[in-house]
């Protein structure tokens, strides 16, 4: 654990009899333009005992009872502990299931050393960010967590494991785990199951097969652990830990609490991980402007009418520094030449930064290929981007550091991760 950063830890889960399914919620993050998705799951939580009643949705975050709700969290935490709601497992590990659309998914739930995160763009850590991290969302999300007794983790991190060493061995044997939990997931989410790993020769292997991928990274330039989601939460855990270490002693920082994050671990390679790009739409802006600021990023540009999306999309596999574009009924590839950096999602973001400086237009990011159709014949210029590899992610996070924000999603919204497992912060 010292040299990777990962480790077992003191998991709380809720007692057996509670019923898991109004327990689990999606991450913060999501449906934050979709308040009635809230409202569902508030209704269908009612009273009972959840990880709802200790989070703060995103879509809240800007009303003006901000602070009382965050009063209402830490007071349901000290409460659940005070009346028994949760059972710990002690210096362990728990192995998810999770079956959604896109397939069946395995991670590892466990603790990271937050010595070990640079979210940083000049980051080199063993532990970091994949995309920009803006800084102006931490604060929020340090209040949050300023006095909570407990922190539950949405974050999903990414391994790049091709020999699959670290949780496929897990998942193989997992008829002979105990299962802690087996429940459907509300409002679409499909189903989640989590095993307790716990025997030391389990904890071993997890250690060892990590330590042999250490071993095989550039000592100047390690990337063990890449952010998927949650990105900043753990920000926020980080610069909360930051100024907790301040009034702490040597030996105190070695053990305190609040230096790890409790998160969950998966496998690039997972067959059941869906990476999708992240499309843009740009709005009240003309081809022509949208060209010639393109034009001031890329030496060279080349254009290609294409039939169909579809169509475009099969060239998008196999044309490097391309995206399409789709605007007054055409389908366009985009080729380009002479950009600073091979992603065309780099090359986007420059676009957008100075559209955004001249004011000529604005932009969003949107999920699925058909949202930005739509998008397109209400007269909005609908940039698709090309999906990321994942034999390549790693190394483009190690060529160009984080992607630009909103690069790529693992899944649709109600494939993201709930909130289950607990850990004491102080």
């Amino acid at each position: 654990m010292k040299d990777t950063g990962f480790s077992s830890a003191d998991i709380l889960l809720p007692r057996e009899d509670i019923d898991m399914e109004r327990w689990a919620v999606i991450a913060c993050d999501q449906f934050t333009s979709e308040k009635e998705y809230w409202e569902k799951a508030d209704s269908f939580v009612g009273d009972a005992p959840s990880t709802l009643r200790m989070i703060l949705p995103e879509c809240y975050l800007e009303e003006k009872n901000k602070e009382e709700r965050i009063k209402a969290i830490d007071d349901t935490m000290a409460r659940y502990l005070e009346e028994g709601v949760f059972r710990t497992f002690t210096d362990s590990y728990v192995l998810v299931r999770r079956d959604t659309e896109s397939g069946t998914r395995y991670g590892l739930v466990g603790k990271l050393d937050l010595e070990k995160y640079d979210y940083s763009p000049s980051s080199v850590s063993l532990i970091r960010a994949t995309e920009g991290t803006i800084l102006s969302r931490i604060p929020p999300r340090k209040e949050i967590r300023k006095n909570a007794l407990l922190e539950l983790p949405h974050i999903m991190v990414l391994i790049s494991d091709s020999r699959k060493s670290v949780i496929e061995p897990l998942a193989a044997k997992r008829e002979e785990l105990k299962v802690l939990y087996s429940s459907p997931l509300m409002l679409g989410g499909g189903h989640v199951t989590g095993y307790l790993v716990d025997s030391e020769s389990d904890k071993a292997a997890v250690n060892e097969a990590l330590n042999r991928i250490l071993a095989k990274l550039d000592k100047d330039n390690p990337l063990l652990f890449a952010m998927g989601d949650g990105n900043h939460s753990l920000a926020s855990a980080k610069s909360s830990w930051e100024d907790i270490k301040q009034k702490l002693s040597p030996s105190e920082r070695e053990t305190h609490p609040a230096r790890y994050a409790l998160v969950e671990i998966e496998n690039i390679f997972d067959p059941g991980l869906d990476f999708e790009p992240i499309h843009r739409a740009f709005f009240s802006m003309k081809r022509t402007d949208f060209d010639e600021i393109l034009s001031h990023h890329a030496m060279c540009i080349e254009k290609e009418k294409v039939n169909t999306t579809a169509e475009a999309i099969k060239l998008l596999r196999r044309k490097k520094r391309s995206f399409m574009l789709i605007s007054d009924g055409e389908v366009l590839l985009y080729t380009l030449d002479g950009t600073e950096r091979e992603m065309p999602a780099w090359t986007i973001q420059s676009v957008i930064d100075e559209m955004l400086r001249t004011g000529k237009g604005s932009v969003d990011y949107i999920h699925g290929v058909e949202a930005v159709e739509n998008l397109a014949r209400k007269g909005a210029i609908g940039v698709i981007l090309p999906d990321i590899p994942k034999e390549g992610f790693f190394d483009s996070i190690l060529k160009d550091r984080a992607f630009p924000r909103k690069t790529f999603s693992i899944g649709h919204a109600n494939e993201k991760r709930y909130y289950i497992e607990a850990r004491k912060i102080r």
